[in-house]
């Protein structure tokens, strides 16, 4: 078995802001590979990330893009449990490339909850006359107003939108990888995309 040094666990800690003693159980799960070490770790955090969306995050910073042209900014509040979180370089440029998705693809609301009763009624019966001289039955024309749904939350709710950098991944998905790493709740509490002339 690999001797696990303090400094190794330093190391581990940094790249993945876990607990020192969680590093130090990872490393000697992982025989003192670094590499291995941080996948363990991130896993474990993925697992419980789910349990840790619903904690209060009272913590945060506000973040601001400015686009090139200096046509195009938006300000975020990107929300954590811990100032020592807050602080930390990772989550800023979290917040940083959350910012730029805003700019980028102009979403309306943070989540699917904040979209209002009516809108979501509005665009249903528009999907259902799309689909009403289809033929199709009932069931089969939910379905499809169901995906259109889907779709839609995509383009409006930031959320669920693909993240630019990686369409693989949803801003959902890109939160949830910095919850495992950080062990505590991360949530968008708000942002304002200003547009010279709108």
């Amino acid at each position: 078995m690999a001797d696990i040094t303090p400094d190794m666990i330093k190391e581990l800690r940094e790249k993945t802001q876990a607990g020192m003693l969680d590093c130090k159980k990872a490393l000697i799960e992982c025989g003192g590979d670094m590499e291995k070490s941080v996948e363990h770790l991130r896993k474990k955090g993925l697992a419980s990330a789910n349990k840790r969306m619903g904690r209060e995050a009272r913590e945060g910073i506000i973040a601001s893009y400015i686009h090139t042209n200096s046509k195009l900014g938006v300000l975020l509040e990107l929300n954590c449990e811990t100032d020592f979180v807050a602080k930390n370089e990772d989550f800023r440029e979290l917040a940083k490339e959350i910012s730029m998705q805003v700019a980028a693809s102009s979403p309306l609301y943070v989540d699917i909850d904040e979209v209002p009763a009516e809108e979501l009624e509005k665009e249903k019966v528009i999907y259902r006359d799309q689909m009403k001289d289809s033929g199709k039955p009932e069931q089969v024309v939910e379905k499809i107003v169901e995906g259109k749904l889907k779709k839609y939350y995509a383009e409006v709710c930031l959320m669920e939108q693909e993240y630019i950098k990686d369409p693989k991944l949803t801003i959902r998905d890109l939160v949830k990888n910095r919850i495992a790493t950080y062990g505590e709740n991360i949530s968008v509490g708000r942002f304002t995309r200003y547009k010279i002339g709108k």
